[in-house]
């Protein structure tokens, strides 16, 4: 499990070091230019005085002179130091928003609250009075006291590396509490609220301009390309990572506490979480006043690699033509062994099967590392159905993981991305991948990756999952390749 780096939610917090480190830090810039600020007005309200004084005693020149001297240095402390505290105190009100949800606890104390204020009003009794106001005073201090729990504590995200669609992992959420003698109650951390919105956007389409409009198209008179602007729904925001919540029950001061969070995501994609949340319903539980720190996370769920029935009916089809293809690939004699299922006919060892009464086949040394090439060749939009599409991918990474189990050079080819030989950037991008929008440029010699790989010619063999029709592909890889048709996934023939 990698570790991210904390998010601090009070950037502010004193740093370590002694008096001249927190000088230097950002709090100790903030409070030096409040305590140069107080001087600087102290300074300007005695030359006011001295002013007063002077022009009191007759004195108009040294009146004038000292009044100037006020107005000047209370003029520099507004524009120079005022902004500068007003900015900083915007953006730490920012950093430190709250909003309120109201839990049904409270509506039922407010309505309660209610009853007694109007038996109050209509009793004139000043006990009851005295009750509706303690009921009031409590819900104030809630919110104040709630607003201290939350004030100051510092969230960090710890995610996996590496996850798989289908498989539960274990991320970890960590809460520290740097202050040094308030401890926290009661704290939740869920998902930021997120408002849902269809936003729209427009997007230049091509068309035909034509006149006259009402005539048939041979009949028109003009027709030329042209451009319009279109309004499109705009694509939908990734989904989430987490849903629920995770509590923390107590906090101490300057501890920290983690938590373990089993995620488990469905389906492929890349999963987004922009901010986070800290929420409490310390101490009375009549609202839950929640805290949204800024936490971005994004991570990207690989497709699933659990063995499917297309896996089992491929493999040992696949295993063995590779197998086969690598033995006949050298001219020493390795072994004369019995005779197996995926094994070639013109490797059979005739005089050894007449003298055994069994079928041998003669296995050759290799010549060269026992190479290997996974091609998935993303199919167009609408050639085949959503269903077999998924399918594919989840095949294609299936085969990738298993063959890099093995002993043998195995490398990766996507179209668009070219050869690669990194497992994990292989799956990162079938995690993303989506059908191509035009098949024409698909085929086109510029993003044909079975033209990339029949020009090599690295004497490797090929796994090629393709939606191809079987006459458009290179008749020279048919003997080094092996094909998966995709939508069916079928066997060649």
């Amino acid at each position: 499990m990698s570790s991210i780096p904390s998010t601090s939610a009070n950037p502010s917090a004193p740093a370590s070091g002694g008096p001249i480190a927190w000088l230097q830090s950002a709090a100790g810039e903030v409070w030096l230019k409040f305590l140069l600020a107080l001087v600087g007005l102290g300074l300007a309200f005695g030359a006011a005085l001295l002013s007063t004084a002077s022009s009191e005693a007759g004195n108009v020149w040294a009146s004038v002179f000292l009044a100037s001297v006020a107005l000047l240095m209370a003029a520099f402390v507004g524009l120079v130091t005022v902004p500068y505290l007003a900015r900083r105190v915007a953006m730490e009100g920012l950093r430190q928003t709250f909003r309120y949800e109201v839990t049904k606890v409270g509506v039922v104390y407010v309505l309660v609250t209610l009853v007694i204020g109007i038996a109050a009003l209509n009793t004139g009794n000043n006990l009851l009075y005295i009750v509706v106001a303690a009921m009031l005073a409590a819900i104030l201090v809630s919110g104040i006291v709630s607003a201290m729990v939350l004030r100051g504590l510092e969230l960090d995200i710890r995610l996996p590396e590496h996850m798989f669609a289908g498989h539960p992992v274990v991320g970890r959420i960590v809460v520290r509490n740097p202050r040094r003698f308030l401890p926290a109650f009661s704290i939740r951390v869920l998902p930021a609220r997120q408002e849902k919105k269809i936003r729209k956007q427009w997007r230049w389409e091509r068309t035909t301009f034509t006149f006259p409009l009402n005539r048939t198209p041979e009949n028109q008179w003009v027709r030329m390309r042209d451009w319009k602007v279109k309004r499109i729904d705009a694509m939908p925001a990734p989904p989430g990572i987490f849903e629920g919540m995770v509590y923390f029950p107590f906090l101490p001061p300057k501890a920290e506490l983690p938590a373990d969070l089993e995620l488990q995501f469905e389906r492929r994609g890349r999963y987004c979480e922009s901010s986070f949340a800290l929420g409490t319903r310390f101490p009375f539980a009549f609202l839950t006043k929640i805290r949204d720190v800024g936490l971005d996370r994004e991570i990207v769920v690989y497709p699933s690699i659990d063995p499917a029935d297309e896996l089992f009916e491929v493999l040992p089809l696949v295993r063995g033509e590779w197998e086969s293809f690598v033995r006949g690939r050298g001219s020493d004699l390795y072994r004369i062994r019995e005779y197996m299922p995926e094994d070639s006919a013109r490797h059979v060892d005739w005089k050894a099967t007449a003298k055994s009464g069994s079928l041998k086949v003669r296995e050759f040394s290799r010549e060269d590392e026992r190479k290997l090439c996974i091609v998935f060749d993303n199919p167009a939009t609408g050639l085949i159905s959503r269903k077999a599409y998924e399918r594919a991918v989840n095949l294609a990474a299936s085969l990738a993981w298993h063959f890099s189990l093995q002993d043998a050079e195995v490398s990766f080819a996507l179209p668009g991305f070219g050869r690669s030989v990194d497992l994990h950037e292989f799956l990162a991008r079938l995690a993303v991948i989506e059908p191509r929008d035009d098949f024409s440029a698909q085929i086109s010699p510029q993003a044909d990756i079975l033209r990339e790989i029949n020009s090599e010619g690295s004497g490797e063999y090929n796994i090629i999952l393709s939606a191809r029709p079987r006459g458009s592909l290179p008749t020279a890889l048919w003997n080094c390749s092996y094909f998966l048709f995709l939508g069916d996934v079928a066997p060649q023939p």
